[in-house]
């Protein structure tokens, strides 16, 4: 069996909303701090409580910053060296919170002309973003999750004010990040998707739409901050086990997934690395090398990738 997490977007989706809805679905905030501690960063902490949103109980929350809070550098390199220094961190959560990380940093380099190690997280890169990824990545593995799945995800419009002064809403990174994704224009005034949400989305989730065919074994729901009208403002989730039958096809049955290969010569090792690197960034689900003796018998790679 395969333990699946639908995240139903019906308001949009936002790191705290994120993590909020895996505690409220039964992930043990305590064991998420004491994940949250190895991280070398310090002056935060994090407060949950339960809240109404449009009638539905969810649960609320908010990381705190300390005055003296110690802010990462925000660019891609120096919070993928962080996460690198956080010892004892499950492995697969520190995969995942990278992953995420480096569809950002895609995503914004494409917008801003610029290679992603040259990325400069502004909102996104904050302690508080970093709390939401890898908190959100901690409460998956303690649920045991192997798979996210998504519904299609709700946008608002108006603006909203940012480093760079306003933006249209949906934010620009939000498009981009959710680009190949089912979205859903609404009326709303507000930014229901945040760039970290979507980020999550993009790098975390196999697959979009219907909840699949599963035996459901718990839910939650995550609140958003402000108040919707005609709508509960809550990410709401599903964790259940995938049914065998979904695995043959059909409805709600996992994309179909594709291997990508080329054979090079002549590249060093540091382009190589680069190259996987880059195309995890880009959304690849897996990269690899293999090295191998091409014709003339001169030494080659084999760059695959999973797709």
């Amino acid at each position: 069996m395969t333990r699946v997490a639908w995240w139903h977007c019906f308001s949009g989706i936002a790191g705290d909303m994120a993590l909020a809805s895996l505690i409220d679905a039964g992930a043990d905030l305590d064991q998420v701090m004491a994940g949250l501690e190895k991280i070398p960063v310090s002056g935060w902490h994090l407060e949950a409580t339960k809240t109404q949103r449009g009638g539905l109980s969810a649960t609320l929350l908010r990381v705190g910053l300390e005055r003296a809070a110690q802010e990462p550098d925000r660019t891609w390199a120096a919070i993928r060296a962080t996460l690198d220094e956080a010892d004892g961190l499950p492995e697969r959560a520190r995969e995942r919170a990278q992953a995420v990380f480096a569809r950002l940093a895609t995503a914004e380099g494409r917008l801003h002309g610029l290679p992603p190690e040259e990325v400069h997280f502004h909102e996104v890169g904050g302690l508080d973003a970093v709390i939401d990824v890898v908190g959100t990545c901690l409460a998956l593995e303690l649920l045991d999750i192997e798979t996210v799945w998504s519904s299609p995800v709700a946008l608002g419009t108006g603006t909203v004010k940012t480093a760079h002064g306003l933006l249209p809403v949906p934010a620009p990174a939000v498009v981009e990040l959710l680009r190949d994704a089912p979205v859903l224009g609404t009326a709303q005034g507000a930014e229901l998707t945040t760039p970290t949400g979507a980020a999550l989305l993009a790098a975390l989730a196999g697959s979009f739409g219907p909840l699949p065919p599963v035996v459901i074994t718990g839910s939650g729901y995550g609140a958003g901050e402000r108040q919707l009208d005609g709508v509960p403002n809550v990410l709401q989730v599903v964790i259940g086990d995938l049914q065998a039958q979904s695995l043959r096809g059909g409805p709600g049955s996992p994309q179909e997934l594709v291997v990508v290969e080329a054979n090079v010569d002549d590249v060093t090792g540091e382009v190589l690395g680069h190259t996987v690197e880059m195309l995890m960034g880009a959304g690849a689900l897996d990269a690899w090398l293999v090295p191998v003796v091409a014709k003339k018998g001169r030494p080659a790679h084999i760059i695959s990738f999973l797709a």
